[in-house]
């Protein structure tokens, strides 16, 4: 792995990417199109509803595609300088874990049900790290007493099926952080979880990476979370970034008419309310993708004729604001961006 000296250069870059999946024989794109970074330390949320592409992007950056269904059509996915996207199984499989961790939605369905949490935790450790068999053990319950879980000398030894949700979470955690990785990707880390192990989980992800100086890429549904965690906001739709920017901006002044209709989505505490407001229609599938035009012009309630015809393309709106909307047609286009 090379490593990017320059202080302020991204810890990850991703350049035009197009995911695609075998449907029928014919590929369709899930990412269309992608570009965006991250710096050291950085945390960057990734919203959008159910369809819209943020973990299929995910498996991209870490090569994690159903072999035969999904490929990377084109683009680039650099980290540290190395392209992700070129590297062979053994070459990705030394990267994965010690360098890119990730957090995958479900622990239940993520941790092996036939191992106990030592041997997969252990399991992480003995491929990037030359240590033996105490050694690990001791560091597996070190791990786990690092994720808040008590007892550690026994549930090292128990099986997935003992434990509770927010366990196996904070066991998943522990696994994604057992080598320190420079870049950890949480996928929806508190789907499933009770709001009081929600908040413990997303406060025990924030004094991690602070600790570490890890950077993070969180994908969520939930905007209260992106709020509370991250630094800069990516919104996606249909397999497109349709806004991005910082995390204060994107709240005070959101632009793209789908985030201005994901927050009034969001019901407010100091308001009474009868009827909560919702997104008409639904994300199309890959078959039913718009051949043209704004693919969501169709659920839009700003939609011009000609978003029908025309693709907008991801522009500054603001510095460091950037839209994909014919709203802002004005603003000049991104540099190296394409229809």
């Amino acid at each position: 792995m090379s490593v990017n000296k320059h202080k302020d250069a991204p810890l990850l870059e991703v350049k035009n990417l197009e995911t695609a999946f075998s449907i029928d024989g014919t590929y369709y794109n899930a990412v269309d199109n992608v570009s965006f970074t991250v710096k050291p330390r950085q945390i960057v949320g990734i919203v959008g509803e159910s369809g819209c592409g943020k973990s299929v992007m995910s498996l991209s950056i870490m090569k994690l595609l159903p072999k035969g269904i999904g490929k990377i059509r084109s683009g680039e996915i650099l980290f540290e300088g190395t392209h992700l996207e070129k590297l062979t199984d053994n070459e990705i499989n030394k990267v994965r874990g010690k360098d890119i961790s990730m957090i995958f939605q479900e622990p239940m369905t993520s941790l092996n049900p036939v191992f106990s949490i030592g041997f997969q935790l252990q399991e992480v450790l003995f491929n990037h790290q030359k240590i033996n068999k105490k050694e690990a053990r001791l560091k597996s319950i070190a791990l786990l007493k690092s994720v808040g879980i008590s007892r550690p000398e026994k549930i090292v030894d128990e099986y997935p099926h003992q434990l509770s949700g927010g366990m196996r979470q904070r066991v998943m955690i522990a696994m994604a952080i057992a080598c320190q990785p420079k870049l950890l990707i949480a996928d929806e880390p508190t789907t499933a979880l009770d709001v009081t192990v929600q908040a413990q989980i997303l406060e025990l992800l924030k004094e991690i990476q602070e600790v570490n100086d890890m950077s993070v890429i969180l994908i969520t549904h939930d905007l209260g979370v992106v709020a509370e965690m991250c630094d800069d906001v990516i919104v996606m739709y249909a397999g497109r970034i349709v806004e991005k920017t910082d995390v204060d901006t994107l709240f005070h002044d959101p632009k793209h008419p789908y985030t201005k209709l994901l927050m009034g989505a969001i019901p407010k505490m100091d308001e009474d309310v009868e009827v909560l407001s919702s997104i008409k229609g639904i994300v199309p599938s890959l078959k039913n993708m718009p051949k043209q035009g704004c693919k969501f012009a169709a659920r839009c309630p700003q939609a011009m004729p000609e978003c029908l015809t025309n693709t907008p393309l991801l522009a500054e709106a603001s510095t460091g604001h950037e839209v994909a909307c014919l709203l802002f047609e004005t603003s000049k286009p991104k540099e190296g961006v394409k229809s």
